[in-house]
C-alpha cells in the first residue's frame, strides 16, 4: 500500500512539473516574440522582407537584394527572399501619412485577426530606405501621435542606420561654367540668381547669344525631395545659416529672390521624377546647369558626354543638404519578428564591404567608414575625379533637416509660385 502511494505522488510530480515547464516555454515564447514587435503563430515556409527603397539608391538595392536572393540566405531554418519597391520619399511619406500602406490601429490584437486584416497586411513594409533621416522622423511623429508608440526607432537592434550617402552638388556644363566663373569668380546660388534674372541673358554674361537665357535645373519638389532640399540650400545660402524656419521662408525678400530663382527653371510640370536623368536625355533643353544629387549627376555624367560632347563639371557649395538613405525597420506588430530580423540580415549584407564598394559603381559614398570612395578601379568618384568631384567634402556646412511646418510651408510656397 505504502509503495502504491510512493507511485502515484512520483507520477502527480512528474505531471506538474511537465505543465510547469510547457507554462515557461510558452511564456518565454510569446515574450521574446512580442518583444520583436510581432507575434509568431506558426513558423512559414518562407519569409519575404519587402523593402521601400527611395530612387536615388533603387539600382543598388536592387541588385544588392538579387544577389543576396541568390545566396539562398536562411534565417532559424527560413528561407529569405527579399523584394524591392521604389518610391520617393516624399510620395512615401505621403502614404505612411494617410495611412495607404494598412497599419493596424491601436489596440487590435494580432493573435485574433481577421483573414481580411491578415491579407491586408500581405503587402506591408517591412523596411523604408527613404531620402533622408527627417523623413523618418515625420512618419514616426504622425504615427506616435495616432497610436501612442514609436513606429520607426532611433536606438536598439532596429534603429534606422544610414546605408549610403550623397549630398547636393551643382552640375554645369562646362562650356557654361566657364562663363559663370570668369564673370561671377565662383559658382553659388547668388551667382545663379544673378545669372537668372540678367535681362539681357548669356551674352550679358559674356556667353553666346545663341544660349539664350540661363535656364537653372533643380529636381520637381512634388516628385522628388531632391526639389525641396536644394530650395533648403538656397535659403541657408541667402541667410548664411544652416537652420531655417517657417519665417525664413514667408519673409517677402526671401520670396522675391526665390521666385527669381525658380522661375529660371525651363518647366517643372514635364519633368519626371529623374531630374538628372532629363539632363542626360535633352540636354540644354532642359537647363545649362542646376543643384542636383552627386549620385544621380555621377550615374549621367557619361550619357551627357556622349550626347552633347560638353562635358559637366561639379561644384560642391558651402551649403550642403545630405541624404544619408537610412535602412528602417518597421518595429509595430504588421511584420512578424522573423521578418524583423531577417530584415537585419539584409540590412548587414549592404553594409558589409563587398555590397558598400559595389555602392562606389552607382555614384553613392559609402556609409560603411572603411570602405573609401577610392576603394575600387570601377568607383564614379575616379572616373570622374578630372570633373571635380571630391573624395572629401570641402568646407561644407550641413544644412539641418526641415521639420514638418517648413516642408509644408515650402511645398505650399512651390504651388502657389512656381508649379503653375
Amino acid at each position: 500500500m505504502e509503495r502504491t502511494r510512493w507511485i502515484f505522488i512520483g507520477i502527480l510530480a512528474l505531471v506538474v512539473a511537465i505543465i510547469g515547464v510547457s507554462i515557461g516555454i510558452g511564456w518565454l515564447t510569446k515574450n521574446n516574440n512580442a518583444s520583436a514587435g510581432g507575434l509568431e503563430l506558426e513558423r512559414p515556409q518562407a519569409i519575404t522582407v519587402r523593402v521601400l527603397t527611395a530612387l536615388p539608391v533603387e539600382p543598388w538595392v536592387r541588385s544588392a537584394a538579387e544577389q543576396f536572393n541568390a545566396s539562398n540566405p536562411m534565417l532559424e531554418g527560413v528561407p529569405i527572399q527579399v523584394e524591392i519597391l521604389a518610391m520617393d520619399g516624399l510620395t512615401a511619406l505621403g502614404r505612411w501619412d494617410r495611412n495607404e500602406f494598412g497599419a493596424l490601429e491601436a489596440g487590435v490584437d494580432v493573435a485574433n485577426l481577421t483573414s481580411a486584416q491578415e491579407a491586408a497586411l500581405d503587402d506591408f513594409p517591412t523596411v523604408w530606405i527613404p531620402d533622408s533621416r527627417y523623413l523618418v522622423e515625420l512618419a514616426n511623429a504622425s504615427y506616435k501621435e495616432r497610436l501612442g508608440r514609436d513606429v520607426f526607432l532611433t536606438d536598439g537592434q532596429y534603429r534606422a542606420r544610414p546605408i549610403a550617402i550623397s549630398l547636393f552638388t551643382w552640375g554645369i556644363y562646362e562650356s557654361r561654367a566657364k562663363v559663370l566663373e570668369a564673370k561671377y569668380g565662383e559658382v553659388s546660388w547668388r551667382t545663379i540668381h544673378d545669372a537668372a534674372i540678367a535681362k539681357g541673358g548669356w551674352p550679358e554674361l559674356g556667353g553666346d547669344g545663341g544660349w539664350g537665357y540661363f535656364k537653372l535645373v533643380v529636381p520637381n519638389p512634388n516628385k522628388n525631395a531632391g526639389g525641396l532640399a536644394a530650395m533648403v540650400a538656397a535659403a541657408g545660402e541667402y541667410y548664411g545659416r544652416t537652420d531655417i524656419g517657417v519665417a525664413d521662408f514667408t519673409d517677402p525678400a526671401f520670396q522675391t529672390w526665390l521666385k527669381e530663382l525658380m522661375g529660371s527653371v525651363t518647366d517643372f510640370s514635364s519633368a519626371s521624377a529623374y531630374t538628372a536623368e532629363d539632363f542626360a536625355l535633352f540636354g540644354y533643353s532642359v537647363g545649362d546647369g542646376g543643384q542636383l544629387l552627386e549620385s544621380d549627376l555621377l550615374q549621367n555624367m557619361q550619357g551627357i558626354l556622349n550626347r552633347w560632347d560638353d562635358p559637366l563639371k561639379l561644384y560642391y557649395p558651402r551649403y550642403v543638404t545630405w541624404f544619408e538613405f537610412p535602412f528602417t525597420i518597421w518595429v509595430g506588430p504588421e511584420t512578424s519578428a522573423l521578418e524583423k530580423n531577417a530584415a537585419l540580415e539584409f540590412q548587414k549584407f549592404l553594409l558589409a564591404e563587398e555590397q558598400q564598394k559595389a555602392a562606389l559603381v552607382y555614384g553613392l559614398r559609402p556609409a560603411n567608414p572603411n570602405v573609401p570612395v577610392d576603394a575600387i578601379p570601377e568607383s564614379l568618384f575616379v572616373k570622374w575625379s578630372d570633373r571635380g568631384v571630391e573624395p572629401v567634402v570641402p568646407r561644407s556646412d550641413a544644412m539641418r533637416n526641415p521639420d514638418r511646418d517648413v516642408l509644408l510651408a515650402l511645398l505650399r510656397w512651390f504651388e502657389l509660385n512656381v508649379a503653375n
